[in-house]
């Protein structure tokens, strides 16, 4: 199993943190201890946005809300499970394997609340609702409290005496998650962990960090904070500095103070020392720091509620001299426009801090709190003590100057957009069969059944079974992406299938109201955009006209498109719309490594994360890409001795007149199936080796139909099906 040693964030008051007091309770702010703005070792943005499974990571201590990456601290061997498709008529079978896994992250080294949203690689694995995107057995969030129990499912692979319970450490535990949508890999997983209940008061960040020996009253709040480091000066270091916040010593203790715009003292000329011992002394000393000292330009990182908790950045920049650009990493959650204030009060502030000064007071100068911010008589401005010392019998002050309270940086700022994924409910499955033309160049050597699966804006994918005679559910893999369907408002009227029809619109209510469809130019066309089958019809749409709620008016419609023209006379209210688009559909015959046969019926079921019970969709198999299309052109010439009739052939090899010539005939012969009707009855059958037949005087006479009203059907008769009829009217 394993396992993380966690190094503790607030341990007890020694070492560096020693150093820090001490000082203090010297009377000096030590600031390359406590506040010092380089070479600092604490915690970067980037190391709550990477999942790690190092052995000795650190566990950040969390506060508020907040979205970190964790430490994969126990899983399992990836399980495999086998599953077996196809075969049959001896046709070989397919093995196909999917992969799960089980294993904990930790998150906190302080006990959090709840869990909230987890992204994995970036996408939405389990959405604000609690519902998970993708398959898995089971989830526990275990919170961190002193009573923890152990995990069952740890404690079952590594034997209950084994299996730390973790207290004090919050974890979750994913049992057989699905890694097919992640490379049958873990992903790299973030967690919006929410630690308390709302925003949390830098005094309670540092009261607990330091198990109680800092305090602070009147601090400002974060919304969510991630500490670590080796002490607790790096653990609060960056928020401090910020801030702009010093320590204070009293009876009291410890305690953070803010700066403050107005002072908590004043320093007037009666306190000051100029005669020590009968020798005079300067008691004021000034000095000014150049410049070029201060950055021209500092940014503040810090993580964006409002993107999703992604790091964003604040830039801020002061006039005059200067090249060095400073930067400040915050593991905290700011709006954009706090975070620019802040940035702006530090760069004033070290604007500000260029002066300082050395007060040599009488002994009364002993009430005055190192940290404290006053007032000096003839001097303007505020001052915080950094220093206080005796010195010859004086009491010495070392003061640097603070922002006042006149106006600060503009603290107006914009998050910037972000591309968001839909956080809804997977919600039910759509399923949809349907028999396409043969739509691909080429010959098809089978029909075309195709399974299209689709749902509601959260709707990700579904297993999709196929049923056998049997009654067996064979599985044939994952559905493909969410198709766009729907079906059409209105029936759509006959039209033109030799000219582009814009007289006639069709009307179509999509799925869901995200779905969306777009214009297409001629180019767009000529590559198969914007195809989509309306009942049986297969046609072409160039206009596309939003009408709000999931609606859209298709314009400038091709019609009976590869052979199809049939189909416009049977259009009906409510029939089903799919727009062809072949990366989101699945051929659920070819995937079970069969063909189908004409008039055999197809069923397929598809059971996806919303579904209580399985969604299925049927159809019988007419033959749709192997049957040849109907003649054209069909003319019919009384001549001396009966009828003679002729037509063009078509080809479903040959939906492109690219050389002008004839179409490959697509067959292995070429015949055709000749039937004369009266009334719907057969009054003579014959085959053509040829597009024409005569039908002779003696013939007429022989069937004793001369001078009656009869009906000439002419279908070509293909390698695989016999195709669709042309018929004309005549009189024998």
């Amino acid at each position: 199993m394993a396992t993380v040693v966690l190094t503790a964030v607030g341990t007890a008051l020694g070492g560096p943190i020693g150093a820090a007091i001490g000082a203090v309770l010297g009377n000096v702010i030590d600031r390359e201890i406590l506040f010092k703005p380089k070479g600092r070792e604490g915690p970067r943005l980037s190391d709550l946005q990477i999942q790690t499974s190092t052995y000795g990571a650190q566990i950040p201590r969390l506060f508020g809300t907040m979205r970190v990456a964790g430490t994969v601290i126990w899983a399992t061997d990836l399980k495999e499970v086998r599953s077996k498709s196809g075969g049959g008529k001896g046709r070989p079978s397919v093995a196909s394997y999917s992969y799960s896994a089980s294993f904990a992250v930790a998150l906190s080294a302080r006990a959090i609340g709840s869990i909230g949203r987890i992204w994995a690689d970036g996408n939405l694995l389990r959405g604000a609702a609690g519902d998970f995107k993708t398959e898995l057995s089971a989830f526990r969030v275990h919170g961190g409290g002193a009573d923890q129990p152990v995990d069952p499912l740890i404690a079952s692979a590594e034997g209950v005496a084994m299996t730390p319970a973790h207290r004090g450490m919050a974890y979750v535990l994913f049992e057989d998650l699905a890694l097919a949508d992640y490379g049958n890999r873990i992903p790299s997983l973030t967690f919006e962990v929410v630690a308390d209940a709302g925003p949390v008061s830098v005094a309670a960040v540092a009261a607990d960090l330091s198990d109680g020996a800092l305090a602070g009253e009147g601090l400002p709040e974060v919304a969510g904070f991630a500490a670590s480091g080796g002490d607790v000066r790096e653990a609060i270091a960056a928020l401090s500095e910020v801030h702009g916040l010093a320590l204070q010593s009293d009876a009291d203790g410890l305690r953070l103070a803010a700066a403050g715009s107005v002072a908590s003292a004043d320093v007037d000329a009666a306190m000051l020392a100029r005669r020590v011992n009968g020798r005079a002394m300067d008691a004021v000393e000034r000095s000014a720091a150049a410049a070029e000292t201060v950055p021209v330009a500092l940014s503040l990182r810090h993580y964006d509620g409002a993107r999703d908790y992604q790091a964003g950045v604040q830039r801020v920049m002061r006039p005059g001299p200067g090249r060095v650009e400073r930067g400040i990493e915050l593991p905290a959650v700011l709006e954009a426009g706090a975070a620019r204030a802040l940035a702006g009060a530090r760069l004033q502030a070290g604007w500000a801090g260029r002066a300082t000064m050395t007060l040599r007071c009488d002994w009364s100068a002993l009430a005055l709190t190192v940290g404290a911010v006053v007032s000096v008589d003839d001097a303007p401005g505020l001052w915080r003590i950094e220093e206080r010392e005796w010195e010859g019998m004086a009491v010495r002050l070392a003061l640097r100057r603070v922002p006042g309270a006149g106006p600060g940086m503009p603290g107006a700022a914009s998050s910037g957009a972000i591309v968001r994924q839909v956080d809804a409910p997977h919600g039910a499955t759509y399923l949809l069969l349907a028999e396409l033309p043969p739509v691909r160049e080429g010959l098809a050597d089978a029909p075309l059944i195709v399974a299209a699966a689709s749902g509601g804006a959260g709707w990700r994918s579904a297993a999709l079974f196929v049923m056998s005679g049997t009654g067996e559910a064979v599985p044939i893999g994952p559905s493909a992406p969410r198709a766009v369907v729907g079906v059409a408002d209105t029936a759509l009227p006959v039209g033109s299938a030799t000219l582009v029809d814009a007289r006639h619109a069709l009307t179509v209510a999509l799925l869901a109201d995200d779905m969306d469809m777009f214009p297409a130019d001629e180019a767009g066309l000529a590559q198969g955009r914007n195809l989509c089958l309306v009942g049986r019809e297969l046609i072409q749409f160039a206009g596309v006209e939003a009408l709000g709620a999931g609606r859209y008016r298709l314009s400038s419609l091709r019609r009976g498109l590869r052979g199809t023209e049939w189909a416009m006379a049977v259009h009906e209210a409510g029939e089903a719309f799919l727009l062809i688009e072949e990366d989101r559909l699945v051929e659920p015959l070819t995937a079970l490594g069969g063909q189908g046969e004409i008039g055999a019926m197809v069923e397929v079921r598809a059971v996806g994360r919303g579904d209580a019970v399985p969604v299925a969709a049927a159809l019988t198999i007419g033959g749709e890409a192997v049957m040849p299309p109907s003649p054209v052109h069909l003319t019919a010439q009384a001549t001396a001795d009966g009828w003679a009739f002729g037509w063009t052939r078509r080809s479903r090899n040959g939906w492109r007149w690219a050389s002008g010539g004839d179409v490959p005939l697509g067959e292995e012969s070429e015949r055709y199936a000749v039937t004369v009707l009266e009334g719907g009855a057969v009054v003579r059958a014959a085959e053509s080796a040829t597009p024409q037949w005569h039908y002779d005087a003696a013939m007429i006479a022989a069937d004793g139909v001369a001078g009656r009203a009869l009906v000439l059907d002419v279908r070509q008769m293909g390698t695989r099906a016999t195709g669709r009829a042309a018929r004309i009217d005549f009189t024998a």
